[in-house]
C-alpha cells in the first residue's frame, strides 16, 4: 500500500453525468477552441480521436473521445504474445454449458507480488469476443500495485470490489474506487491499478457487446435507479514518464505486451463522451412495493447493454442495496425463480436476505437459465412466519450480472476448490406443507 497513492485517490475531483459531453484540461490552453483536430494542435500536443463505436452509430449510442497527448499512441513498437495466465475470453468451448445450481466461496489469497492483471481469473461466460456480443464473469485477488499498463480491446470492464481500495490511473485521469463503489472502464481505454490497502479483491464483469448505459425507465417516470448526476467521470491528468513502460493489450482472448518508451497515460486535455467512470452503489434510488408483492429484479437495474431485441440485455449489472420492505401479506425475500435469464450474484458486505448460510462477500453464485433457485430453507422458514412490520435491510450490499445467454464456466471454475460441492443442500428440508381442503 503507497500512503502516497491513498492521499492522492482521496482528494480527487471528478466531472458529473453519465453520458455526458464532458471536457478537461491538465494544463489552461490544451484544449483546441472550435475544432478538434487543428493544423497544430495547442502546446504542440497531437491530436488523436478515440472511437468506442461505429462513426455512423445513432448520435444517442455514438461513443467516442478526442485525446491531446504527449505522443501519439501510434508510436509504439510490435506486441508480442505473452502468457494469458489465468484470463479466459469467449467463446467458452472447453466445457458444456452446466443447468447445476453453482456457488463459490473466495478466491484463496494471491503469491506475493500479484498485481490486478495477474491476479484476474475467469469464471465463465458466453458469446464471442471476436463479434462484440456476449461477457465474461472475472474474479480478481491481488497484493501488489500495477507498474504496467492494461488495455482490453474486446470489450469494457465493470470492476465492482469487495476487499481494498484502488487507485485507477487512466488515460483520461484518476479514479478512487474503494468497496461499495464500481468503475466503469470503457473498451481501448489504457489504465493502471494501483492498492490502497495491503490487498485487493473483486469481481469484474468484461463486457463484449453494447456499451453499458443507463436504463430506460419506462411507467417510473423521469427519475430513479441510478441518477445520471452521481456518476463521476475523471478530470485530465497526465503521466511524462520518459523510459521503459510494459503496455499489455488484450486482443481477442490472448494478452499482447510492448515496452514503450513513455508512458501512454499522457493525455493532457480531452473531450467526448466516451469516458471512464466511478459510482458509489449506495446512491441508488431504490424503487419497490408499498401495496403487496416483491417486484421483479429488474427494478434494482443500474447499467444495461442493449443487445437487438429491445428489453432483452446483453447483459444488466444489478445491485441490491440497503432498502426498506413493507409489502403487506407479502413473502418478502426474492421468490423462488427460474429464469430465461442467466444470473452470477456475487456479494460485496453482509449478508443477502435470501441466502442465510453459506454465501459470503468474495463469493459467487450461478444459476444458468430455467435453473430452480430462490431462498433456502431456514430463509422460507423465518420469513414466512415473520411479523410483517417496516423492515430496513441494510446490513448487506449484493448484485448480479444478468445475462441473455448461459454462462458456460472455465475448466478451473468447474474444478476449483473453492467451488461448494454441496449447494444443493440449502433447499433440503423443505417440507410439503400442502393440506387440501375438506
Amino acid at each position: 500500500m503507497s500512503a502516497d497513492a491513498r492521499k492522492t485517490a482521496e482528494g480527487l475531483s471528478y466531472l458529473s453525468g453519465f453520458g455526458n459531453e464532458h471536457s478537461s484540461e491538465a494544463v489552461p490552453g490544451a484544449l483546441p477552441e472550435g475544432r478538434n483536430s487543428p493544423q497544430r494542435a495547442p502546446l504542440g500536443l497531437y491530436a488523436e480521436q478515440l472511437s468506442g463505436s461505429a462513426f455512423t452509430e445513432p448520435r444517442a449510442h455514438n461513443r467516442r473521445s478526442w485525446l491531446y497527448r504527449i505522443r501519439p499512441s501510434a508510436q509504439h513498437p510490435a506486441f508480442t504474445r505473452t502468457g494469458n495466465g489465468a484470463i479466459r475470453t469467449a467463446p467458452f468451448t472447453e466445457t458444456v454449458p452446466d443447468p447445476n445450481r453453482l456457488r463459490w466461496n473466495p478466491l484463496p489469497d494471491p503469491a506475493p507480488g500479484t498485481d490486478f492483471l495477474a491476479g484476474l481469473w475467469t469464471l465463465g461466460g458466453n458469446g464471442d469476443a471476436t463479434q462484440r456480443a456476449g461477457m465474461a464473469v472475472h474474479l480478481y485477488h491481488a497484493n501488489a500495485s500495477m507498474e504496467r499498463v492494461f488495455s482490453d480491446a474486446d470489450g469494457e470492464l465493470l470492476i465492482v470490489p469487495e476487499r481494498g481500495g484502488l487507485l485507477l490511473r487512466t488515460e483520461f485521469g484518476l479514479l478512487h474506487v474503494e468497496p461499495g463503489h464500481i468503475a466503469l472502464i470503457p473498451r481501448g481505454v489504457r489504465f493502471r491499478v494501483e492498492l490502497l490497502d495491503d490487498s485487493a479483491r473483486g469481481y469484474v464483469c468484461e463486457n463484449y457487446g453494447a456499451p453499458f448505459q443507463l436504463p430506460d425507465l419506462g411507467p417510473i417516470g423521469a427519475n430513479g435507479l441510478a441518477n445520471a448526476r452521481d456518476f463521476k467521470a475523471p478530470v485530465a491528468a497526465y503521466e511524462e514518464t520518459e523510459g521503459p513502460v510494459e503496455v499489455v493489450n488484450k486482443f481477442c482472448g490472448n494478452l499482447w505486451t510492448a515496452t514503450y518508451d513513455h508512458s501512454p497515460l499522457d493525455v493532457v486535455a480531452w473531450h467526448g463522451n466516451h469516458v471512464p467512470y466511478v459510482y458509489d452503489l449506495r446512491r441508488f434510488n431504490v424503487i419497490g412495493t408499498i401495496s403487496y408483492d416483491h417486484p421483479d429484479p429488474s427494478i434494482f437495474t443500474v447499467l444495461t447493454s442493449p443487445s437487438d431485441t429491445p428489453g432483452l440485455a446483453g447483459v444488466d449489472f444489478v445491485v441490491f442495496a440497503p432498502r426498506w420492505l413493507v409489502g403487506e401479506d407479502t413473502f418478502r425475500p426474492p421468490y423462488f425463480h427460474r429464469n430465461v435469464m442467466s444470473e452470477y450474484m456475487g456479494l460485496v458486505e453482509g449478508a443477502y436476505d435470501a441466502k442465510a448460510e453459506g454465501f459470503v462477500p468474495g463469493g459467487g453464485s450461478l444459476h444458468n437459465m430455467m435453473s430452480a433457485h430462490g431462498p433456502d430453507r431456514e430463509t422460507f422458514d423465518r420469513a414466512s412466519a415473520a411479523e410483517l412490520k417496516p423492515q430496513k435491510i441494510d446490513d448487506g450490499l449484493a448484485f448480479m450480472f444478468e445475462t441473455r445467454w448461459p454462462v458456460t464456466l472455465t475448466p478451473q471454475a468447474a474444478v476449483a476448490e473453492h467451488l461448494q460441492r454441496r449447494y444443493d443442500d440449502v433447499w433440503d428440508g423443505l417440507e410439503r406443507h400442502f393440506r387440501p381442503l375438506r
